[in-house]
């Protein structure tokens, strides 16, 4: 199976928001469509989701046409997408129908999700107690949190083989982080495709294997995310010296990009610059604590190709 979108547009009036966009998804994994507020990531989701139409171009399953009501998709979007006031289980009940999940095997299915995300005080209210049944609760009862969870399950139910992730931790404190982490590499072990979209730059290097990076519509960036950082290079050098080194520095006329207390981090042009830095040090008997040379993190990457782009 694969997933493959080929030059896909999008406008509204005159404005280009998706323009001439391609990736392809030809093994299950996380695939990661990142860029600023405006992007174009949620439209190009609402797109292969079949919420917008395309202006032009395709968007391709195993080789067809992707019919959104033909593939089994599940989808957490960024905004809360729960009735307010209708109860938490109906709701559930219903997304499950519409994805053709008979309603027993909807109610097992529900059962286990509520209990791996610690909601079922929300959805089965009352239950094992001699006090008078609770009403069950409904979305608009629910913290921001918890109405994640509500959706996380809406989108697990039909167990999918395509997955939408837009700002899956959003909202979530580090604890429920980790609950959705583990449930999105129990995805990633069923060998779903995974599309996830978020600004939480760690969590993209955790999951994905292969990212794009949108600005204005547009990708700027694309690729096998380690083969990208391995084409920078190790620049980034952290340094901890006990003493001052800053004549050392500024003899070499280092590029500071932080200095802190604790150590400096030095952008170079190259690692042979850092270790004839080092052997100085090392030369003139400077004692060093701590010395380190890495690949730009995505979070330097995206800011360098975004920043580039919008002056």
């Amino acid at each position: 199976m694969s997933l493959e979108v080929r030059e896909l547009v999008k406008k509204y009036g005159e404005k280009t928001v998706v323009d001439h966009l391609n990736f392809k998804m030809d093994k299950p994994g996380v695939y990661a469509l990142l860029g600023t507020n405006g992007a174009g990531k949620t439209t190009t989701i609402r797109m292969i989701l079949g919420m917008l139409y395309h202006d032009s171009g395709e968007i391709l399953w195993n080789g067809g046409n992707l019919d959104p009501m033909k593939l089994n998709i599940g989808y957490l979007a960024e905004e809360r997408g729960l009735y307010p006031k209708y109860t938490l289980m109906d709701q559930l009940l219903y997304f499950a129908a519409l994805k053709n999940v008979p309603k027993e095997e909807a109610k097992k299915r529900i059962r286990y999700w509520a209990e791996r995300l610690q909601v079922e005080e929300y959805l089965y209210a009352g239950e094992n107690t001699k006090k008078k049944k609770e009403k069950p609760k409904t979305a608009d009862q629910l913290s921001k949190g918890n109405q994640q969870k509500i959706q996380l399950m809406a989108a697990l139910l039909s167990e999918p083989e395509l997955l939408v992730l837009d700002e899956p931790l959003s909202g979530l404190d580090p604890v429920n982080s980790d609950l959705f982490k583990t449930i999105i590499r129990e995805q990633m072990e069923r060998d779903v495709y995974l599309i996830m979209s978020s600004h939480q730059m760690a969590t993209i290097e955790e999951f994905c294997s292969d990212i794009t990076i949108l600005n204005r519509g547009r990708a700027v960036l694309q690729g096998n995310l380690n083969e990208i950082k391995k084409s920078y290079g190790r620049v980034n050098m952290i340094l901890k010296c006990d003493g001052d080194i800053d004549a050392y520095v500024e003899k070499h006329q280092l590029n500071v990009t932080l200095k802190t207390p604790e150590d400096y981090h030095i952008k170079v042009n190259s690692e042979k610059e850092a270790m004839d830095f080092l052997a100085e040090l090392v030369k003139h008997q400077v004692p060093v604590v701590h010395f380190e040379l890495r690949e730009p993190s995505l979070h330097e990457i995206f800011v360098e190709k975004v920043g580039q782009n919008n002056e």
